[in-house]
């Protein structure tokens, strides 16, 4: 019996997805989380057998809750089940732990596929994503790749929010981080961008079609 936690703070996305795996006796959707602080204790109080995570929720979400799920329960699989480009993050939430992503308009098609594949102990990816990784494999940080793929985790947070139009007050307040610190990372995303000014970071997230991946 795959023992599944389904963190999503979308209730009708929630509810879809139950009714969804009812219909497979070896699949039991057998507890619920609407943020990243809920997907915590429950992956504290309980056994799972495999987690679908959404990458943006209230609080903790993204990369940073991968990481702690993985620090809590270090053999427990992740699915990401997420409305961001695979492009975009893919290959950093499985760098962070996650076995397996999922794009929410696949989902129908392919998460009954991809949850018996990560719970068995696989991994789950697209042939573009497995692809990005052979060539991170093989060329590592090459130039060719885009500026904002060798940002760090941390950087493309920060990126993602000065394009989103938050000031480096609110970003400090928001990820629990100094404003010095805030501004040591934005001075970082700029050398690696090749931006001089916030101008050109949306520039740049609109032209990659980056934008409706701003942090919410």
């Amino acid at each position: 019996m795959i023992k599944t936690l389904i963190a999503d703070d979308h209730a009708i996305l929630r509810a879809g997805l139950k009714h969804l795996l009812s219909e497979y006796p070896d699949i039991v959707v057998a507890g619920e989380a609407i943020n990243g602080h809920e997907a915590l204790a429950r992956v504290q109080a309980e056994d799972w057998s495999v987690v679908v995570l959404d990458m943006s929720m209230p609080g903790k979400s993204g990369i940073e809750l991968i990481k702690q799920i993985k620090q809590l329960a270090p053999k427990l699989p992740i699915l990401i089940l997420s409305m961001h480009k695979e492009d975009v993050y893919a290959v950093r939430a499985l760098k962070a732990g996650a076995s397996g992503y999922l794009c929410k308009d696949n989902a129908e098609e392919q998460l009954v596929v991809a949850l018996r594949k990560v719970a068995a102990g696989g991994l789950y990816i697209s042939a573009t994503v497995a692809e990005k990784l052979a060539i991170g494999m093989l060329h590592g940080d090459a130039q060719e790749t885009p500026p904002h793929t060798r940002l760090s985790d941390r950087e493309y947070q920060i990126f993602e929010a000065i394009a989103g139009g938050e000031g480096l007050t609110e970003i400090a307040l928001r990820l629990n981080l100094s404003v010095k610190t805030v501004s040591t990372h934005k001075t970082h995303v700029m050398e690696k961008m090749g931006c001089t000014n916030v101008a050109e970071l949306i520039r740049y997230a609109i032209l990659h079609k980056l934008e409706p991946d701003i942090a919410e």
